[in-house]
């Protein structure tokens, strides 16, 4: 735009200025409610032990965990009644024997809830998931692209769905050789620097062959980690797991996809209504969510090495923010004077400081003990995940 005056300039400045001046914040208003809708979460391991977890949606409003739906009766039930119960362990997660159900078998959920209520899922034929054939990676510009590969000879898979569980070698900020217990100072016997961090991403991913001439999975992209990732710096573990989905099985996996994911921009779709596959047996009418299929589960695990990486990345530790300090300080003035034999004790007794080491000065006339601290989540890799290696580890 070109101005032919300082006055036409000055007007549309004010104008400008009086259309910032209109913005206001806009918090929408969320009514509560105390709908609470029964989620299903699992499917039928048709080769192996079957996972169902039972909950409860919760409101926006609500700051605690989704409820769970404890001490429910829950069976997996084949076509002709012959059904296998599963046991509650963690309150709201049943678990199955190991089960072996023949591929095309027609099998379904039914279980009933501690209020009396009974639900069942559609009867669904038996699939057998076709192995795995390799999991690949690349390095890229984004960070590390990691790629799943398969195929089914029988062209019967089609559908399918992976899941994935990370694991990774990390070590916290400091190495700590010292702890204080019972008011006194003791060479450290467990190692809390070396530890294993897990993680289970909940991104759905999903894909299909059905366009394609053969059932052929290719550089299925599955996990995207950046160049700097805190996973990446030693060794990174990735175990996927592989699933055979019926097509209304796919397409529930993909709607929820949808929604999950694709609601950022105004050209994205809008969110759809989920429809699964169970159904409580007296109000067809309400409303379940979740879908339970019946498939076998293949799975494939590979490691990568931080030495097989490109050597320019450089990674993160996650304890940037970390300090070591010292008590007493070296620098201190002698007035006022360092704190006491006693009085550093007291400093370590409530176990907010973590003690890394212990040095004398040269030179000093007193003969002080210094010591090296900083706080737990920097020493106690513990507070981040495990110092138990993995039995899978290598």
């Amino acid at each position: 735009m070109i101005f032919t005056s300082a006055k036409q300039c000055s007007w549309w400045v004010a104008l400008l200025l009086l259309m910032t001046g209109c913005v206001e914040a806009f918090e929408p208003k969320v009514t509560s409610s105390s709908s609470s809708f029964l989620v299903v979460d699992g499917a039928i391991n048709t080769q192996g032990i079957t996972t169902i977890r039972l909950s409860r949606t919760a409101g926006l409003v609500q700051n605690s965990q989704a409820p769970v739906e404890g001490k429910a009766r829950v069976f997996i039930e084949e076509e002709g009644g012959r059904q296998y119960a599963l046991t509650e362990g963690v309150s709201g997660i049943y678990k199955s024997a190991v089960l072996a159900l023949p591929a095309g078998k027609q099998v379904r959920l039914r279980f009933s809830t501690a209020g009396g209520r009974e639900y069942v899922s559609d009867f669904t034929s038996a699939k057998a998931t076709p192995p795995i054939d390799s999991i690949t990676w690349r390095p890229t510009t984004q960070g590390l692209q990691i790629y799943v590969n398969a195929h089914d000879e029988t062209q019967q898979a089609r559908y399918y769905r992976w899941t994935y569980d990370e694991t990774w070698q990390f070590t916290s900020a400091y190495q700590s050789v010292l702890e204080f217990r019972n008011g006194v100072f003791l060479p450290r016997q467990e190692d809390i620097f070396h530890c294993w961090g897990t993680e289970q991403p909940s991104a759905i991913k999903v894909g299909t062959t059905v366009k394609l001439g053969q059932d052929v999975v290719a550089q299925q992209p599955l996990a995207l980690l950046p160049q700097n990732s805190v996973k990446l710096r030693y060794k990174y573990s990735i175990l996927v797991k592989q699933y055979a989905l019926s097509p209304e099985e796919y397409q529930y996996w993909e709607s929820l996809r949808k929604n999950t994911e694709n609601i950022g921009t105004l050209f994205d779709p809008l969110p759809t209504q989920l429809t699964g596959n169970v159904h409580a047996v007296l109000d067809p009418a309400e409303q379940v969510i979740g879908f339970v299929g019946a498939q076998s589960v293949t799975e494939k695990r590979i490691f990568i090495a931080k030495t097989e990486l490109p050597a320019s990345w450089k990674f993160a530790t996650g304890y940037e923010t970390c300090l070591l300090d010292t008590i007493p300080r070296p620098s201190a003035p002698a007035i006022p004077p360092p704190p006491t034999e006693a009085q550093v004790l007291e400093f370590f007794q409530g176990g907010a400081p973590f003690p890394v080491d212990v040095f004398k000065i040269s030179g000093d006339p007193n003969n002080r003990n210094y010591y090296l601290f900083s706080s737990p989540d920097c020493v106690d890799c513990r507070k981040r995940g495990t110092n138990v290696r993995p039995s899978f580890w290598k």
